[in-house]
């Protein structure tokens, strides 16, 4: 089979996406390019609404720029569940994988671009190929492992353990990111969360 190498990378803020998907699973090029070829490039200013409550997420992102925040707000507190920057996919998971309606908003924290491919293109490419519905399978389950890995996080972690581990994970979210929302994704007091920053050495 003729080799498409030469064809320019797919790179999301300087990472590959290629090679990033292959952390997961060896992905074949051919079956990448496939991928590939369906994806529509997107932008969002800073502060843009990108699915809101009641919303059906359409499009599942794969960012190349920017970060982005979901969240639900009760009684005026907003009170944040995920960050996503490069090369991350950016959904609201059950929304997408479900095309039902989504509870939570999602939002361009900072100006944004991303790759983004629909529901129905993504599942004509899994008839399709065998090894991308295998590579989404298994990315779908590294977000669950990591969701349950966050719920361990918050339970069972004092709050300088939390944002240690957060901070050697993300670093470069605390200059981008308002401390407010780290402290809400956290679960940290705002108050508790200037004094680590202002304190604790990384």
């Amino acid at each position: 089979m003729a080799s498409t190498s030469a064809k320019e990378p797919l790179k999301c803020d300087g990472v590959d996406l290629f090679e990033f998907f292959r952390q997961f699973y060896p992905l074949p090029e051919e079956d990448f390019r496939l991928l590939e070829k369906n994806f529509v490039p997107e932008s969002f200013s800073k502060g843009s609404l990108i699915v809101t409550p009641g919303q059906v997420q359409n499009n599942l992102y794969f960012i190349r720029s920017g970060v982005q925040m979901s969240y639900y707000e009760t009684d005026s507190h907003r009170h944040v569940i995920a960050f996503t920057y490069p090369p991350d996919p950016c959904a609201i998971p059950e929304s997408f994988a479900f095309q039902q309606p989504s509870p939570y908003y999602l939002t361009a924290l900072t100006d944004s671009t991303a790759d983004s491919i629909s529901f129905n293109d993504l599942n004509r490419l899994f008839d399709s190929s065998r090894h991308l519905e295998r590579l989404f399978r298994i990315m779908t389950e590294a977000v669950l492992a990591g969701l349950i890995h966050r719920h361990i996080e918050l339970h069972a972690l004092s709050i300088g353990e939390r944002y240690l581990r957060f901070c050697r994970r993300s670093p470069h979210l605390l200059q981008l990111v308002p401390h407010k929302y780290l402290a809400s994704y956290l679960g940290i007091d705002p108050t508790n969360f200037s004094k680590l920053y202002n304190n604790v050495r990384i």
